[in-house]
């Protein structure tokens, strides 16, 4: 069902009414447009059935929007709406305004938390000491945040808004030394047509995950048929390094708005000693530079369960930094009691997961999963 309420004259809300090639142009028009709020990821990773988008226009013109993923379980009116690096509010060529992130948090809640009876929880995309998250902290006052822990999201963010070469002299000494060696190897970085791209790293990664046996939440697959709806302004950035001819290292990126945020990268069995995956990072900040593109975030870190990748991240001489706590309102005692609930299911999931209890574990894992997966 889709409605077009009215705040007043001046402000107008729309839910549920725009096309999905309609709400990708929409997300080209803004600074803060990411990679977790275009059509093709929530649309794969959710499901299209399971989407929800609201535009937020004043006299006329679009300001805001978010597209948030509904869970509601047989259709009641209970359960949640949730909301992954949101809402989008700063149009290209202006400054965050405090009033446009107010009317776009009251007319969140009005629709999901009044209207749907849902637990709403949104996931900033902010980071913690920014101008940025302390204008949402005032915006969403009323909601309740979750204390920071150690899932919480913590990143690198390089700012690129130095010169090349202010960049390359705040590397790492050993990093750097790195990226010389790296670039006396005789290696070529190339961006390949887009599906020969995603296969040549698909491979790269298998390899790697079959070397390091890592735990991972990313589904390679799935993110190759993210890569397949993409509109071409939002397509993620493939990166590979080849030594002879043979694909060695990979790198995929998101590049939209004002920022990049590495996705994933790889090294093939026989690229383990050409040192490609620096020159690969270097070679993407110089792109980013060249567009224009203001900050990069180096993806998630870990430094006790994964050492290695930190300190790989690390050399680059980003600023160590945490995203903003999720915030929650509710006003349905139901859908709050659901949500933790799924919660305290999911997290048992993992841990009988962890103990080797795989066939009790799947089953749990159906019946929680449709909520919180």
């Amino acid at each position: 069902m889709s409605y077009e309420p009215v705040l007043s004259s001046e402000w107008q809300v729309e839910v549920d009414r725009v096309t999905p090639a309609e709400w990708s142009a929409m997300l080209d028009l803004f600074e803060d447009g990411n990679f977790y709020q275009t059509f093709a990821y929530g649309a794969v990773r959710w499901g299209q059935k399971n989407l929800s988008r609201l535009v937020l226009k004043r006299k006329g013109e679009i300001v805001a929007i978010a597209q948030l993923r509904i869970v509601r379980p047989a259709n009641l009116r209970l359960g949640m709406a949730y909301l992954r690096w949101g809402p989008i509010i700063q149009r290209r060529g202006t400054d965050l305004q405090s009033e446009i992130v107010q009317r776009m948090v009251r007319s969140l809640e009005e629709e999901y938390v009044r209207r749907r009876n849902l637990l709403l929880q949104i996931v900033p995309n902010a980071f913690e000491g920014s101008p940025r998250a302390q204008l949402f902290k005032e915006a969403f006052s009323g909601f309740t945040a979750r204390r920071a822990g150690p899932k919480s999201y913590r990143t690198f963010v390089l700012d690129l808004t130095p010169s090349l070469e202010q960049l390359r002299r705040s590397l790492d000494k050993k990093w750097r030394n790195q990226l010389n060696a790296a670039e006396r190897n005789g290696l070529d970085v190339v961006a390949l047509p887009a599906n020969e791209a995603y296969e040549a790293f698909g491979r790269m990664y298998k390899q790697m995950r079959t070397r390091k046996t890592f735990d991972t939440t990313v589904d390679i697959e799935e993110f190759g048929r993210i890569q397949e709806q993409l509109p071409e302004t939002q397509r993620m950035r493939i990166l590979i390094c080849l030594r002879e001819g043979c694909p060695v290292a990979g790198l995929i990126a998101a590049v939209m708005g004002d920022s990049a945020v590495y996705l994933l990268g790889a090294t093939s069995d026989e690229g383990l000693t050409a040192k490609g995956s620096y020159l690969l990072q270097w070679r993407l900040i110089q792109e980013l530079k060249q567009k224009g593109v203001k900050w990069y975030d180096l993806g998630g870190i870990d430094p006790d369960k994964n050492p290695g990748v930190y300190h790989f991240k690390k050399g680059l001489s980003g600023l160590d930094i945490c995203q903003m706590s999720p915030l929650t309102s509710c006003n349905s005692v139901l859908s709050s009691s659901l949500v933790k609930v799924s919660m305290v299911a999911r997290e048992a999931v993992r841990s009988l997961s962890a103990m080797a209890v795989p066939r009790f574990a799947n089953r749990l894992f159906v019946s929680s999963k449709s909520l919180l997966g």
